[in-house]
């Protein structure tokens, strides 16, 4: 029995407020459950926006966008940043963790937006504590360093946080905007191996979005974005 996919979009039309022309038009993608996909294009082609649109932050004016079955147009703005909490992990390009608070705290923001994300968690450890002291251990951030300032670490280090947040509770879908940017090459890689195997570990899709065509080497399925605004698969 083939399972649903976790992200099907068909005919998809995306504008800004008070601009008549689409800025995103997408016939079709999809993400079936635990699949890797490498987005791709030239900046200014809506990498972004579909990203957007993926974790609920933006609505399609036309088409049709299931996430799990479930239509994030016919969602309120409240049921959409619930249903985000529960099913998404985001790694932004800031990373966008909170400065003051310390490693693990940061790791344990996703357990606290979310009931079913923390019951979740219980999978990986006995508590939502353990599973994400875990999850830094197997990221390779040692156990002195999760009672630090998450302003305190390196640019690597953060970045791994903020895998260890999308990642905790097992959320179905990871994404991931240009996560890498900062990184040199050594680091891009050893970042890339830890977050792959992890999202493998936990069993998430990840839609991983990049101008760096070197990484798309490692991806399974890749989906490239003309400039133009319209979409197609590579």
């Amino acid at each position: 029995m083939v399972s649903e996919p976790v992200v099907d979009l068909t005919d998809v039309v995306f504008a800004w407020p008070g601009q008549q022309a689409a800025c995103l038009t997408l016939d079709r993608f999809r993400v079936a459950a635990g699949e890797h996909v490498f987005v791709s294009g030239a900046s200014g082609s809506g990498k972004s926006t579909l990203l957007g649109l993926l974790a609920g932050v933006l609505v399609p004016g036309q088409g049709q966008l299931l996430l799990k079955g479930t239509a994030l147009r016919d969602l309120s703005g409240a049921q959409r940043d619930r249903f985000r909490a529960d099913h998404i992990g985001i790694i932004f390009q800031q990373l966008n963790l909170l400065p003051y608070l310390s490693v693990l705290d940061n790791v344990l923001l996703a357990c606290k937006f979310s009931a079913l994300r923390r019951r979740r968690s219980a999978q990986q450890g006995a508590s939502p504590a353990a599973a994400a002291g875990m999850l830094l251990t197997r990221l390779d951030l040692p156990e002195p360093l999760w009672r630090r300032p998450a302003a305190r670490l390196s640019v690597g280090q953060q970045q791994r946080v903020a895998a260890a947040r999308a990642l905790l509770g097992r959320p179905e879908l990871v994404l991931a905007d240009e996560p890498t940017s900062a990184l040199d090459a050594g680091r891009q890689a050893a970042f890339m191996d830890l977050l792959q195997r992890e999202c493998r570990a936990v069993g998430a899709s990840l839609v991983f979005v990049s101008h760096d065509e070197r990484l798309a080497a490692r991806f399974g399925s890749r989906f490239a974005m003309p400039a133009a605004g319209a979409a197609e698969a590579a």
